[in-house]
């Protein structure tokens, strides 16, 4: 009997099923973090398993690498990989030029990290994350613990000057404590509404010490997948039209559980 899907849950799959079409035996993949990512895990385990594919895999979230080891995906660090052929990850927002806010999860250190190392990065996601403009989703900047109030201060100075429409810097908390990365930094969350030189902002940002990193994805990705709920799955990539490809949700009966 097929899983019942939520909307939500349908459109997810058929980005994560369009994506996965698109790797290659033998090839070196970086695998994203989030509930859309995880569905890619799910599809790539099975398609590998299925056609018996040799894929070496590096996690960007220890959550990710769990997940990939149980369903019996090779998993390495970026150090035994070396640079790899493609990262397929999820996004929080995209613009028209493929740039990105990612970090929601709070992986988005090691997820760009892993992005850079790779050829190409292909992002999986649905309808409503795509903006005309960068800055409606909080924008994450992992800072280190150390001298963590003077960075703070130090963000919000930059801000100050700043192209945006907002300008309000909170730490991140999870039941009442700050949010810990998994290198053991925390997260300000600024919400900003609209980034209007979202270079310039990114720029500024890492310029200051005890700044880690921020969630701007600029110039990295190249490719975006937007999946439906009814298994529509529109492929986007820089300098090629536009394709729409039609997924079979069905195979949800066969994935190993998530």
């Amino acid at each position: 009997m097929m899983q019942a899907l939520s909307a939500a849950d349908a459109g997810k799959l058929a980005a994560a099923l369009c994506a996965v079409e698109l790797v290659e035996d033998g090839m070196r993949l970086g695998l994203g973090t989030g509930s859309t990512a995880a569905w890619m895990v799910r599809c790539l385990a099975h398609r590998a398993k299925r056609e018996g594919m040799r894929l070496t895999c590096v996690p960007t979230s220890t959550r990710t690498g769990t997940l990939a080891r149980v369903l019996g995906l090779n998993v390495v660090t970026l150090e035994e990989a070396g640079q790899l052929d493609v990262t397929i990850d999820g996004a929080d927002e995209f613009d028209p030029q493929f740039r990105l806010i990612k970090g929601g999860g709070g992986a988005h250190l090691q997820e760009k990290i892993v992005a850079a190392a790779s050829d190409r990065m292909v992002v999986i996601t649905d309808p409503s994350k795509e903006v005309a403009q960068l800055g409606a989703f909080p924008l994450p900047v992992e800072i280190t613990p150390f001298g963590q109030s003077v960075t703070r201060a130090r963000i919000e100075a930059v801000l100050a000057g700043a192209a945006v429409a907002r300008r309000d810097a909170r730490l991140r908390l999870v039941d009442g404590k700050p949010f810990v990365t998994d290198e053991g930094n925390l997260t300000v969350d600024l919400f900003l509404d609209r980034i209007d030189a979202p270079e310039a902002l990114d720029t500024a940002l890492l310029a200051i010490p005890g700044v880690v990193e921020t969630g701007l994805f600029l110039g990295i990705c190249d490719t975006v997948v937007i999946g439906h709920p009814d298994g529509r799955a529109e492929l986007r990539r820089k300098g090629a039209e536009p394709e729409t490809r039609r997924m079979d949700l069905s195979v949800v009966a066969s994935l190993p559980a998530g």
